[in-house]
């Protein structure tokens, strides 16, 4: 079944096809340099440049993979959680091109989507399995029983893992993203040379803002004043006490639900250390990990393409009347 998939739910527009699980072409904008200035993403600014780049995204991403737009069979688009101007964006093109078109419209959940990118490499997971989700405003374990079966079983309290990278870079002036600056600079530091907290250990709840407290107490402690060569210090030991707590827990989930598989997916399971890490655990705890490719793991649209996929075979389609949503639990 060809399938095109349209994600817009932040800032980056992206437009893919898929076939029977096999990704066709996959093609992303990013709006990272103009939200870079602010130190994190606009909304307004977002959806404006969603609604210049759509239309040529598509187009590439038809281009790449050698199809024409009448031999479609499905469209999906991420109809939430995210920012609502962006997500409106993708959606209303979606909409108008499955009205056009004559075909199915399945209006995908982001955060499934994250899940999904798992089974479009050639190891995939198999249920059940648990899924630790860290993607943009969420940091959650989930406990995948089938296909669209998801049992929460830890989430965030406060701050999410990549609202806390992004938040130590901006207090420590390094630039935006976050998460990509800090697990750059990381590399060359010391992860033991500071101590941070690592909250809520006896639970599979995740907390992060006394992380960031911590980071915010030292630099005053210190009048905002570092010598340049404990930056990557600073950096490296900050990191590592948000790459304990997702691995220890995670683990943990899996121990306790006696499962052997596990799924890291979202934005943060691009960074370095942390992939790292779950391949030292999962391997002396006999644990299978599957992390997809990094291209994967920020947000795309094969990802959405793909459980689309599977929705439209099962005969699950949405109405034109779809809406977006801004927030929409997973489970």
């Amino acid at each position: 079944m060809l399938v095109l998939g349209i994600e817009s739910s932040c800032d980056e527009t992206a437009a893919a096809v898929v076939s029977n699980g096999k990704i066709l072409s996959n093609v992303i904008a990013s709006q990272i340099t103009v939200h870079a200035p602010f130190g994190g993403v606009v909304p307004e600014i977002a959806s404006r440049k969603h609604l210049e780049a759509i239309h040529p995204v598509i187009e590439k991403a038809l281009q790449d993979a050698d199809v024409k737009l009448n031999e479609l069979e499905g469209i999906a688009v991420t109809r939430g959680p995210g920012l609502i101007g962006s997500l409106l964006i993708g959606l209303s093109v979606a909409k108008s091109m499955a009205y056009t078109l004559h075909i199915p419209l399945a209006g995908v959940n982001h955060l499934e989507g994250h899940i999904a990118a798992s089974f479009l490499s050639e190891r995939a997971p198999r249920v059940p399995f648990i899924a630790l989700v860290v993607s943009g405003g969420h940091t959650s374990i989930y406990l995948a029983n089938n296909d669209h079966d998801f049992q929460l079983i830890g989430q965030t309290r406060d701050d999410a893992a990549g609202e806390a990278f992004d938040k130590a870079a901006n207090l420590l002036n390094l630039g935006y993203p976050g998460g990509v600056v800090i697990d750059k600079i990381a590399k060359s530091g010391n992860r033991e040379a500071m101590s941070f907290p690592r909250a809520m250990k006896d639970s599979l709840d995740f907390s992060f803002s006394g992380l960031k407290t911590s980071l915010l107490t030292m630099i005053k402690k210190r009048g905002n004043n570092f010598n340049q060569d404990e930056i990557p210090d600073v950096a490296a030991s900050y990191q590592e006490a948000i790459v304990d707590v997702l691995v220890d827990k995670t683990i943990r989930a899996a121990r306790e639900n006696s499962i052997t598989q596990i799924v890291v997916c979202g934005g943060v399971a691009a960074n370095s250390r942390l992939r790292e890490k779950f391949t030292e655990e999962a391997l002396s705890r006999n644990i299978e990990l599957f992390i997809p490719p990094i291209i994967l793991c920020t947000d795309n649209a094969a990802m959405i393409a793909a459980i689309g996929e599977i929705m439209l075979k099962r005969g699950q389609s949405d109405s034109l009347e779809l809406n977006a949503v801004s927030r929409w639990p997973l489970a």
